[in-house]
């Protein structure tokens, strides 16, 4: 009995990954007049993106003056020249630049995702020439799910620890003002925890808020603007291999609804699929040891079957061993880690290894504090894990992870989940000897943080020391709002992992995002975006949203390039292939 061929569809464009950077190029090429086609691997869209912080990073972008900020090419241009180092070509840099303000005014005029300019978030490093005390990195508005109807349930859920109480969706601004308890924070925490609870169509559906903020409404807003233009999205569907013929990439090899499938591109293939962070074998092939998937604090599809298809069809890697790095610790039943990115920075904690020593400024980047884990731990052999300690007047007023302050949320009434991640103890000598650190080196560490508490001046690490540090410091502390004594019992200690949002590493791309093999050619039909891509920013990170900001502006001008290439040879070729493929004679 003959098997049935192996069935084949034909777009001009096959995008591999529903993350923002895959559906902004799914748009910009509908606009273009091109057929185009989304594919997810999981059952569920929106990948990283949607459970990320949303934000972009973008230079000179028209929202700056809007804000009241004043920016430049030119500073930013040095800013980054400071970062990257020469990790990354000038012609990807320049694209970055010259086309990210473009893409973000392409993103406002012709879909729903809004976003707002924050004043006071810092660029990440303060000391570099060109760096701005706030201003380039942006925060997504929120956008009603409701208007995505039945697609709305298909959306990748935010991370639990960008929900206030698990449940309400607040932005990134309203977040630092119930954080830093500023000024009308009461009357917002009234407002949000009322409007979610008065959705009663919602509440009797799910206890999913429909307000999305953050990475949730960028995809959001992206979903609606695809389902407008009636841009097909097949989740379920991983790929499997690329399709190649005669030097060129004409599509992809897909698995959907349990049989193979051959997915051709007339115009390219855009891997926007994500990196590999949740592969322990690749971790382990290209990443410092020890390494672990579980510390990842993203979806556990992110295996990097994309860059391995890349590379498989002749493209070249580079930055391999870098992460996204973000310190992360472990919730019970949770399928990823928890990122702290806020409560390192509040005054009454520290962070230690298990010398009882510090080895960093707690309220640096967090991409910088996974380095210097490493560091430390070559040198020590005692930095993995680290541990977070704090005492009872900051149990008392802050957050940790999923813990809510004391003050609403006492000991005894903390679930049973999340009680595996805090120790306590009634000494420090006591909490030392739980979590297996030295206690004489802890005492020690303690002593020097109480008098920096008092001076209001880190001297070892500079905790405190510029405006990034103090943005998620509390304005009531003086004076230093990074810095609080540490003596009142109970002692509080939490164990913080090596973790990532991401990788860095993938294939190397040249500024319209065409995947370029080890002598610099081009791969034809053949593009990678977002942490499919080796990424723009080098090894370093200079500001929020320097993820998805190039993955969307690179998206965008994959797209474009697709469209510019015109109909005739890709088309062609394409033709070619599906008649080779099913048999017809030529």
């Amino acid at each position: 009995m003959n098997e049935q061929p192996m069935q084949t569809e034909t777009f001009d464009v096959v995008i591999v990954g529903s993350g923002a950077g895959g559906l902004l190029a799914a748009c910009r090429a509908a606009d273009q007049g091109l057929s185009v086609v989304v594919l997810e691997k999981s059952g569920e869209y929106g990948g990283t993106s949607a459970v990320s912080g949303g934000g972009i990073w973008i230079p000179c972008n028209h929202l700056i003056a809007e804000a009241g900020g004043k920016d430049t090419r030119e500073a930013a241009r040095r800013y980054l020249d400071a970062c990257i180092e020469g990790a990354s070509s000038p012609a990807r840099i320049d694209a970055y630049l010259d086309t990210a303000p473009e893409m973000l005014r392409y993103l406002e005029a012709r879909t729903p995702v809004r976003y707002q300019s924050l004043a006071h978030y810092a660029d990440y490093f303060q000391a570099l020439p060109g760096a701005m005390p706030g201003y380039r990195a942006l925060d997504p508005l929120p956008f009603d799910g409701a208007r995505l109807g039945p697609e709305f349930a298909r959306l990748r859920q935010p991370s639990p620890g960008t929900l206030v109480g698990g449940r309400v969706a607040v932005t990134s601004k309203e977040a630092h003002t119930l954080l830093a308890k500023e000024r009308g924070f009461m009357m917002l925490a009234l407002r949000e925890f009322g409007r979610y609870w008065f959705d009663i169509r919602a509440r009797v559906r799910s206890r999913r808020d429909r307000r999305l903020t953050l990475g949730n409404a960028l995809v959001g807003g992206l979903r609606y603007a695809l389902l407008e233009r009636k841009v097909p999205l097949w989740l379920d569907t991983p790929m499997r291999d690329l399709i190649e013929f005669d030097g060129r990439i004409e599509g992809v090899l897909v698995e959907r609804n349990g049989k193979p499938l051959r997915v051709l591109a007339r115009r390219g293939v855009i891997l926007a699929a994500g990196g590999f962070e949740r592969n322990q074998t690749l971790r382990e092939r290209y990443l410092p040891q020890p390494s672990n998937a579980q510390w990842s604090a993203t979806p556990p599809n992110n295996t990097g079957d994309a860059i391995m298809a890349g590379e498989r069809a002749g493209g070249a890697l580079a930055l391999m061993e870098h992460v996204w790095g973000a310190p992360t610790l472990r919730v019970a039943q949770e399928e990823k880690q928890r990122a702290l990115f806020v409560e390192r920075n509040l005054p009454g904690c520290v962070i230690v290894n298990g010398l009882g020593r510090r080895f960093v400024n707690e309220a640096a980047p967090y991409s910088e504090f996974v380095p210097a884990m490493y560091r430390d731990h070559a040198k020590t052999g005692a930095c993995l894990p680290a541990w977070m300690i704090f005492d009872a007047r900051f149990r008392k007023r802050y957050p940790c992870g999923p813990i809510m302050p004391a003050s609403m949320m006492p000991d005894a009434r903390i679930p049973e989940s999340f009680r595996s991640l805090l120790y306590r103890a009634d000494s420090l000598d006591s909490l030392a000897a739980q979590i297996g650190v030295n206690p004489a080196g802890l005492h020690e560490t303690v002593t020097q943080m109480n008098a920096y508490a008092e001076s209001g001046v880190d001297e070892a690490f500079g905790k405190g020391g510029n405006v990034f540090d103090t943005y998620y410091g509390d304005p009531a502390v003086q004076p230093n709002p990074c810095l609080a004594p540490i003596g009142e019992a109970p002692f509080y200690a939490v164990r913080i992992d090596a973790g990532d949002i991401g990788t860095k590493g993938g294939l190397v791309t040249d500024e319209n995002a065409r995947v370029l093999r080890a002598d610099g050619s081009v791969i034809a039909g053949l593009y990678a975006i977002g942490n499919s891509s080796a990424s723009v920013m080098g090894a370093s990170y200079p500001g929020a949203g320097s993820t998805l900001g190039p993955a969307m502006t690179f998206g965008y001008r994959a797209a474009d390039h697709c469209a510019a290439q015109g109909a005739n040879a890709a088309s062609e070729s394409t033709l070619q292939t599906e008649r080779e493929l099913r048999g017809v004679p030529q």
